[in-house]
C-alpha cells in the first residue's frame, strides 16, 4: 500500500473538497482507497467514506497514542492500493502553539507520510512562494512533497503561482481546482453539513471528475510512500455478545470507527437505534450509547417520538446502563432550546436545560478525571477527549457530574447510578479500558 497526507496551510483552504475529490478520482481508476482524518473531527469523514466506499478513520495524535495511531492505520489499509490522511486545521496547528502535540505535521511523522500541502491561492500568485517555502522548511522531519492550489481564477493565475511556488522552494505543484461553488460542500454551524443527511454522490463525483482533469494523479501517486503491512494480531476469544443499542440517524451520527470497533472487540454487539423514528429500545438492549450530533436540527422531531423518551426512561429505571456525548446529553436532559428561541422537551432524565448560544463556539482537547465511579470509568481516573459544540447547559451542582476538565478546570456532566451524560467526547480505540469497562457494565459484571 502506499499512503500520503494531503494537508492545509490553515482551515477553509478547501483541503477537504481535494481530499474527497482525489479520493474520489483514484477510486474511479479502480483503486481501493483508505481514507483517514486527522484529528477529532466526525463531519469530514462522512463525505471520505462516501467517495471510498468504505469507512474512514480517525486518526488522533494528541488522543491516540503513536502504537494505537500506526496500528490502526496499517490495519485498514491492509486492503487498499492507497491510503488517503486528510489533516486538520494548518499543517503545524495542534492542541496548543507551543508544540506539535494534536497537529498534522506530528502524524506525518507518526506513519512516516509525505504532505501534499493545498493552498488557497485566491488572492495571490507569487506571494503562495513565500508560503509553500516556509512550510517546507519549517520542521525538516516533515517532508512537504507537492502542492495543490485551490480557487484558481485561471489558466494565467495558475501557472504565476506554479512558476513562483517551484522556482523558489523546489516542491513541485500538482494541479489546482478553480475558483467554482459548485465543488464548494456545503456548510453550517461546526462545520460542513454531514454526508449522513444528504446524498452526496452527485457533489462528490464533480469533485472527482475535476481533479482527475486537472491534477496530476501519476505524480501524486508517485510521491506517495510505501506503507509497511501490518503485524499479525491475535484475536480476543469472546464468549458471548453483550447487546448494546446504538443511536444512530440523521440526529446521532459521530462516532469513530474504531472506537466502534473496539466496543465489539470488547464483546459489544452494537445494534442501531433510531430517536427520531423509532418507538422503542432495540428488544434484549443491555446498555444505550447516545453519541453527539444534531439534536438542535432535529429537536421538533425529537420532543415529538415521547415513545423514544419512555422507552429510554424505563430502560433507566430498570438499572439498565446509559452513556451519553455531546448531543446525547442534550437528548436526555430535560429541553432543549433552539436558535429561534423555540423550546422543546426532550427525554427529562437529567436536569440539564441546554440553548444553542449563537456563535460561541465550545471547542478543544480535554484531559478528563472521572469524579466518581461509572459505566466507562474508575473515579479517579484519566481520559483524554475532546469537546465540540455550540450549546450551553445551565450549570449543575458539582457533586452531581461526570468529571473534572482540566483546560478550563471546570465540572461537566451528569452522572446517577449507571447513567453518565456529559459533553465529553471519547475515543473508545483510544481507551480500550474504557470500552471494557463500559461493556462489562452492560453485561452486569462491574461493581
Amino acid at each position: 500500500m502506499k499512503g500520503l497526507v494531503i494537508a492545509g496551510t490553515q482551515s477553509g483552504v478547501g483541503k477537504t473538497s481535494v481530499t474527497a475529490g482525489v479520493i474520489g478520482a483514484l477510486r474511479a481508476r479502480g483503486l481501493r482507497v483508505a481514507p483517514f482524518k486527522a484529528g477529532p473531527d466526525y463531519l469530514d469523514p462522512t463525505f471520505h467514506s462516501v467517495a471510498a466506499g468504505q469507512a474512514c478513520r480517525n486518526l488522533d495524535s494528541w488522543i491516540m497514542p503513536r502504537e494505537t495511531i500506526v496500528r490502526s492505520f496499517r490495519r485498514a489499509g491492509t486492503r487498499a492500493d492507497v491510503a488517503i490522511v486528510e489533516g486538520v486545521m494548518g499543517l503545524f496547528d495542534g492542541r496548543s502553539g507551543e508544540d506539535e502535540a494534536g497537529s498534522t505535521a506530528q502524524l506525518a511523522k507518526f506513519l512516516d507520510l509525505p504532505v501534499v500541502l493545498v493552498v488557497d491561492a485566491s488572492a495571490m500568485a507569487r506571494s503562495a512562494a513565500a508560503m509553500v517555502l516556509g512550510y517546507a522548511r519549517l520542521d525538516p522531519e516533515v517532508k512537504v512533497a507537492g502542492v495543490v492550489l485551490n480557487r484558481i481564477a485561471g489558466e494565467r493565475h495558475y501557472e504565476a503561482a506554479k512558476v513562483a511556488i517551484e522556482r523558489q522552494s523546489g516542491v513541485p505543484v500538482l494541479g489546482m481546482l478553480p475558483r467554482d461553488e459548485g465543488l464548494a460542500l456545503p456548510e453550517r454551524h461546526l462545520g460542513l453539513i454531514s454526508a449522513m443527511e444528504r446524498d452526496a454522490s452527485a457533489g462528490l463525483a464533480r469533485l472527482a471528475d475535476a481533479v482527475g482533469r486537472q491534477i496530476d494523479l501519476d505524480a501524486l501517486l508517485r510521491l506517495a510512500a510505501d506503507v509497511a503491512a501490518p503485524e499479525p494480531e491475535d484475536e480476543r476469544p469472546v464468549a458471548s455478545r453483550v447487546p448494546i443499542a446504538i443511536a444512530r440517524d440523521r440526529a446521532f451520527a459521530f462516532y469513530y470507527e474504531d472506537g466502534l470497533d473496539e466496543l465489539r472487540a470488547q464483546g459489544a454487539e452494537l445494534i442501531p437505534f433510531s430517536p427520531l423514528g423509532d418507538q422503542r429500545l432495540p428488544a434484549g438492549a443491555r446498555g444505550v450509547y447516545l453519541g453527539g450530533g444534531y439534536p438542535e436540527v432535529f429537536a421538533a422531531e425529537l420532543a415529538a417520538n415521547q415513545a423514544m423518551h419512555g422507552a429510554l426512561r424505563d430502560h433507566a429505571a430498570n438499572g439498565l446502563p446509559i452513556y451519553a456525548e455531546c448531543g446525547g446529553h442534550m437528548y436526555l436532559g430535560q429541553s432543549l432550546t433552539t436558535a429561534d428561541g423555540a423550546a422543546h422537551a426532550m427525554v427529562g432524565l437529567t436536569p440539564v436545560r441546554s440553548t444553542i448560544s449563537g456563535t460561541r463556539l465550545s471547542l478543544g482537547y480535554r484531559s478528563a478525571t472521572a469524579l466518581r465511579d461509572g459505566p466507562v470509568a474508575r473515579a479517579g481516573e484519566i481520559l483524554r477527549g475532546h469537546e465540540f459544540h455550540l450549546s450551553a447547559a445551565e450549570p449543575l451542582p458539582d457533586e452531581t457530574a461526570c468529571w473534572e476538565f482540566d483546560q478550563p478546570q471546570r465540572a461537566d456532566g451528569f452522572a446517577r447510578g449507571n447513567l453518565w451524560s456529559s459533553y465529553l467526547h471519547l475515543h473508545f480505540g483510544a481507551a480500550p479500558q474504557a470500552a471494557a469497562r463500559f461493556v462489562q457494565t452492560c453485561a452486569g459484571e462491574t461493581r
